[in-house]
């Protein structure tokens, strides 16, 4: 009996909680939405929206730490007046107006909103160690911006170290800072894996500094060096000190360390002044005319708020009900047909288009492939305990017979019991072959072969057979192919071919073997002017203990085992077999196999 899901874990359930949360979510949202405008709205009436305000001030320091100085920056000032609705003016510190979004007739207030300098911004601004721990804005790099040619050499061992770190599992992207230095961002992983990067893929040519950063980086040493003479610090050659991608070493009490890390703020600024534009004074004010909010919470939008929301939602479960109930039906048929205890491999009907259409299409497809795999497995061992009894009955009899005195324990009947084990010893070859090509164990051991010289030696060993049945065998070489195979498995392949040829092409008939080559592979063919194959059968050749007369014996016939081998012993060298006959007159086995390198 199925076993039934509980209505906990059912779909359906599932279906509607995940509904009402998103509609939850979405009515909160807009609610949200609503409320959040109207604070908005009396937030501009007031002139106090913070995030407009850090924007502009932010933009501004940007524009100042890449420009010497404030031309040209009235259009940047534009664009942020005509982005946040405010007014803004940028003044000198003596109140002189370098840009003003607004006409100028009326004055300024009492009190600036920030001063723009960008060797002096907010403490609380940056964050990290290092440069980044800075009150210099990170934008602002003056004599460190590096030239293209030094960028573009950069920007190759970023991505070289990048394509390493991919190579050993670890998802990396190349960033570029302000300067135009690139680095290398790696996603959060195990210590081991982080030390393995190290190893593999060092960074140690990405993080020298290039010939513009060493002058820059030289300068910097000598205004460190003296800001620590005038301030009474000349050791300093152990500790460490952040200076973006480089390091200055010192050493010294905590108050020198202290010292010298003022030495090395103050030697930044002194080197960035000539590179930014001077300080200014930002103004922010609200634009001319009231805020209007665009809603208010009165007790008429409150209830139109719960009666939109009562309605959303009843229409949300509703509709999630119905495509949960049409969802969940074919499921549960395809649950109950998976655990039919009758061992009956059931079909389901497939009544939509979608992916639960698919899926019950994909559940017959298996359950008719299991069906098939179930008949030629019991085929199977029919098949083969019908190929074994056959030899060892007879040995069994004649054993028998020379024991009861009935037959003569003579050479002729020694030669017989050795020709029936024989044939039982090939039984069981031919299937430890398949067996090893099923379990992905067969072993090849290639070497460059010139086809030529094996279907000569194929051909050679077949001739004599061929005689006694009076049949020709004919070889037809076009070029001088080469491959890459098992000398061994490959005339094991070629083998089987011919004596099946041979074996069924009467006196006066003709076999060939004939190849060519193509541009990227091979191809060997084994004509024999035989009896044929029915064109229904030709899907049934390599099928295994399959024979094209069921009345032949396996003296005659074979075991039915011989070109399956072919099959599976081509698909292990990368190639393919197919058959092509025509009844009576021709039949035709083609190989292909990878040319040779």
């Amino acid at each position: 009996m199925a076993r039934r899901v509980p209505l906990r874990r059912s779909l359906l359930v599932r279906l509607l909680s995940i509904s009402v949360l998103i509609a939850l979510l979405s009515i909160g949202s807009t609610a949200w939405l609503v409320f959040r405008s109207t604070t908005l709205a009396i937030e501009r009436e007031r002139g106090d929206v913070l995030a407009d305000d850090m924007g502009i001030q932010d933009a501004l320091t940007g524009y100042a730490a890449r420009h010497r100085d404030w031309k040209g920056v009235s259009r940047t000032v534009r664009r942020l007046a005509e982005k946040t609705g405010r007014r803004i003016t940028l003044t000198t510190r003596e109140r002189r107006v370098i840009a003003d979004s607004g006409s100028g007739r009326s004055g300024l207030p009492a009190r600036a909103s920030a001063v723009i300098d960008p060797l002096n911004t907010p403490a609380d601004a940056g964050g990290g160690t290092g440069w980044e721990a800075s009150r210099i804005d990170p934008r602002a790099v003056g004599p460190y911006r590096l030239p293209a040619q030094e960028r573009q050499h950069l920007e190759r061992l970023a991505r070289d170290r990048a394509t390493c770190l991919a190579g050993i599992g670890l998802r990396a992207q190349v960033a570029v800072r302000a300067g135009g230095r690139p680095y290398v961002l790696t996603s959060p992983s195990a210590s081991f894996a982080r030390g393995l990067s190290e190893q593999v893929c060092p960074a140690t040519a990405l993080e020298e500094p290039t010939r513009t950063e060493a002058g820059a980086l030289e300068e910097l040493g000598r205004l460190v060096a003296g800001c620590a003479q005038r301030r009474g610090v000349t050791a300093y050659d152990d500790r460490l000190v952040p200076l973006a991608d480089f390091v200055v070493p010192f050493k010294g009490t905590p108050g020198e360390i202290e010292t010298m890390e003022n030495c090395v703020e103050e030697a930044r600024g002194d080197q960035l002044a000539g590179y930014v534009a001077p300080p200014a004074l930002l103004f922010v004010a609200a634009s001319s005319g009231p805020a209007t909010p665009v809603f208010d919470l009165s007790p008429v939008n409150t209830a139109r708020i719960v009666g939109v929301t009562g309605l959303v939602l009843a229409l949300t479960v509703a509709v999630t009900a119905v495509i949960a109930v049409r969802l969940v039906r074919p499921l549960r048929a395809l649950a109950d047909a998976a655990h039919d205890p009758s061992g009956q491999h059931t079909r389901v009907p497939v009544t939509t288009k979608d992916e639960t259409g698919y899926l019950a299409a994909a559940f017959n497809d298996l359950s008719e492939r299991r069906e098939r795999v179930e008949e030629l497995r019991k085929a199977m061992v029919s098949d083969i305990a019908h190929e074994l009894r056959t030899p060892l009955t007879n040995i069994r009899g004649w054993l028998e017979a020379a024991q009861d005195g009935i037959a003569v324990p003579d050479a002729a009947l020694i030669s017989s019991l050795q020709d029936q084990a024989l044939l039982l010893q090939h039984i069981i070859d031919d299937l430890q072959v398949l067996a090893a090509a099923d379990a992905g164990t067969l072993r090849l051991h290639p070497e460059r072969l010139v086809v030529r010289e094996v279907v000569e030696q194929v051909a050679a060993a077949h001739r004599a057979n061929a005689r006694s049945a009076g049949v020709t065998v004919l070889t037809h070489i076009a070029g001088d192919p080469v491959v890459d195979a098992d000398p061994v498995r490959l005339r094991q392949v070629l083998g089987n071919l011919m004596s099946n040829a041979v074996r069924h092409t009467p006196p006066g008939g003709t076999v060939t073997l004939t190849t060519h080559c193509g541009v990227d592979e091979v191809e060997i063919q084994v004509a024999d002017t035989g009896s044929g194959i029915q064109p229904e059968d030709l899907s049934k050749v390599f099928d295994r203990f399959w024979r094209a007369e069921k009345s032949r014996s396996r003296r005659t016939g074979g075991s039915g085992l011989g070109l399956s081998i072919v099959r599976q012993l081509v698909e292990a060298h990368e190639g393919q077999v197919s058959v092509t006959s025509v009844p009576g007159t021709q039949t035709v086995f083609t190989v292909r196999l990878p040319a040779g390198r």
